[in-house]
């Protein structure tokens, strides 16, 4: 009749043509629209190029958290007998280092003659302030035991990560104390500066600093009260290996007094911590702690401790001694700081879901903004029919 009749409808006149490798596509199981059914439109494009936008900003904080790492913190009981514990001071005391005495005490009863095993320079109190501010580039960092500063606290927050201690132990390798400044004219020695390292055993203790006469019996002369002055700068104290570049607690503590006979007490605990980087080091060092230590590399093994600090005048009588005193506490844990990195291919999988869900619930949006933007227009056509209906009706009735 119209020249139809003589041609069947096939199902494979609306397909793609067979080409040699039309047999694989029957196996194919995601089904797909044929390009000539789409129709690019500006909304789509703006979707598609939104929907990038994010899969490419998720992938790459993916990818930066991965580089990164995860850092966990492992507690557990200190593996093997440990027997010494080393001792790192660096202070400043506004006496002369002839009326002063030296001395650790432990739990376990030796005596140590502190003073013997340190080394004590004749300084001036005023040169040597102006000398460490020149060391830190003219900043003055010192803190006081009544204020916190608030950069100072961020510094100590940053020193509890494992890479920042890594690195920053890495680009300060010295482990030797400055140099005293040298005395002038202007500048006599009124101060003395006690400084070095000393091995103690590892248990509690009590590290102290006090007149001559005072605190021991010396046989010397007592040393009159009136030139008592235990104002003091810390610029290091540490437990451990000699890290400087490591801010402590009482690093960089300034305590100054005018009273002669008064008492300055520090309450530390001190808390063996490990940092390291890799993956698997708390399994190593949980299994066999001695070999662990001889395989693992970019580790650091140092003391943490918190202190609280308590000062006093004291009444002038025989029961009472002025001084420095710092008491430490050992406690029975070790806090292992691990910075690890994931596997590539959980990498992998991650930024697939990422993508994959992206686009997935991009789809989905841009669908139903597509189907309320067709029953929007959709209304506002028959809104626009009925009014055009009510005016010509409205011609008609005239």
């Amino acid at each position: 009749m119209n020249g139809f009749s003589n041609h069947p409808l096939d199902e494979d006149a609306f397909g793609e043509k067979r080409t040699a490798g039309a047999g694989l596509r029957t196996f194919d199981a995601f089904p797909k629209t044929k390009p000539t059914y789409m129709t690019p439109t500006r909304r789509g494009g703006q979707w598609t190029v939104i929907i990038y936008a994010i899969c490419t900003i998720l992938s790459l904080g993916e990818l930066l958290t991965w580089y990164r790492g995860t850092e966990n913190q492992h507690f557990s009981v200190e593996k093997g007998v440990s027997r010494e514990l080393q001792m790192n001071l660096d202070m400043v005391v506004n006496m002369p280092c002839a009326d002063l005495r030296v001395n650790v005490q432990d739990a376990s009863g030796d005596h140590i003659m502190a003073g013997m095993l340190l080394n004590k320079d004749n300084t001036n109190w005023e040169m040597w302030n102006n000398k460490l501010n020149q060391i830190s580039a003219g900043v003055h960092e010192y803190q006081t035991l009544n204020a916190e500063d608030n950069n100072r606290l961020l510094a100590q927050e940053e020193d509890i990560h494992a890479r920042h201690v890594i690195q920053h132990v890495r680009r300060n390798p010295r482990r030797k104390f400055p140099k005293t400044p040298r005395l002038s004219a202007k500048y006599p020695a009124d101060s003395c500066r006690i400084y070095g390292s000393l091995e103690g055993n590892k248990v509690q203790g009590d590290f102290h600093v006090t007149a001559r006469g005072h605190g021991y019996s010396d046989m010397g002369e007592h040393l009159d009260h009136s030139k008592f002055n235990f104002s003091h700068m810390i610029t290091e104290l540490s437990f451990g290996p000699h890290y400087p570049s490591l801010l402590n607690p009482l690093d960089k503590t300034i305590a100054t007094t005018d009273a002669h006979y008064y008492k300055y007490q520090y309450f530390l605990n001190v808390v063996p911590t490990i940092y390291s980087k890799g993956n698997g080091v708390v399994e190593k060092y949980t299994s066999n702690p001695a070999m662990a230590f001889k395989k693992m590399r970019n580790t650091i093994f140092t003391n943490q401790y918190s202190a609280t600090s308590q000062s006093l005048d004291l009444p002038e009588n025989p029961y009472n001694t002025p001084g420095v005193f710092f008491k430490y506490n050992i406690e029975p844990i070790l806090l292992f700081v691990n910075e690890e990195r994931g596997s590539f291919l959980a990498l992998l999988v991650r930024l697939v879901n990422v993508v994959s869900g992206v686009i997935v619930t991009g789809g989905w949006l841009f669908q139903l903004s597509s189907w309320a933007s067709e029953v929007l227009r959709r209304r506002r056509r028959n809104m626009e029919g009925v009014l055009n209906g009510r005016a010509h009706s409205g011609d008609y009735d005239e």
